[in-house]
């Protein structure tokens, strides 16, 4: 008779082989037979254990969002809140990792429940991390914090949905630790020292934004009719020029 601590680590490996499956072909194309084999069981025992296919996956969501966010949390609890650092320190492990970085981009990007809270959880703690480095000091407030919030979780998801792309436009395999210490530096030079040497772009967008009659609209058309120095309207387009 199994123990349940034989149990367990039979679990696991059912789990584990199944994260390994769906990160990299998609659920959808993965059979319970396949995941057995994978796992060195039978399909029998697959069902035993999670019911059906669909109960397997939503234990390997529940897994994967555990250990993200329980990475995650060690990682802004001891060094300050910085999540870009915190996921490249993650992403610096990808080796041993692979598998569940592969099934977390496909949770992101499938419109899964799973895949949105793990999103939303992700935001709420990076809403957290800027509000406490702007009360610190440590960062400037931002003129919309939620958008602040928003971008950087995105940028932070980036290396895993754009894997293929970041290693062929550096000329590596995959998402290597090579690559991912290459990106540390300048990822924190573009948050800590930005990238315009001058506020120009910045004041030019918002004024517009703002509605800045001078810069939105253009030249002023709004004297009174009939005034002579009323300024003209636009010359309207002859059938001939067409």
């Amino acid at each position: 008779m199994r123990s349940t601590a034989d149990d367990q680590t039979l679990r696991s490996r059912i789990r584990d082989s199944a994260i390994a499956l769906f990160g990299a072909h998609g659920a959808d194309a993965v059979s319970v037979r396949r995941i057995a084999a994978e796992a060195g069981v039978s399909p029998a025992l697959v069902i035993h254990h999670f019911g059906s296919k669909e109960g397997l996956r939503e234990e390997c969501d529940a897994h994967i969002v555990e250990e993200v966010l329980g990475r995650k949390r060690t990682a802004l609890e001891s060094q300050g809140g910085d999540l870009q650092s915190a996921m490249q320190r993650w992403l610096a492990d990808v080796d041993a990792h692979r598998a569940s970085l592969d099934y977390l981009a496909r949770m992101i990007t499938d419109g899964s429940p799973a895949g949105d809270r793990l999103f939303d959880d992700l935001l709420a703690r990076t809403e957290t991390m800027l509000a406490e480095g702007v009360a610190s000091g440590r960062m400037r407030p931002s003129s919309d914090p939620r958008m602040t919030a928003v971008l950087i979780a995105m940028h932070g998801l980036l290396p895993l949905l754009l894997e293929r792309h970041l290693g062929r436009a550096l000329g590596e395999p995959a998402l290597t630790p090579s690559l991912v210490r290459r990106m540390t530096v300048p990822t924190l030079e573009l948050y800590t020292h930005g990238l315009y040497a001058d506020d120009a772009l910045l004041e030019a967008a918002s004024a517009v934004l703002a509605g800045d009659p001078e810069t939105a609209r253009g030249p002023r058309s709004d004297k009174a009719a009939g005034d002579p120095n009323q300024d003209p309207d636009p010359p309207r387009p002859r059938a001939s020029d067409h």
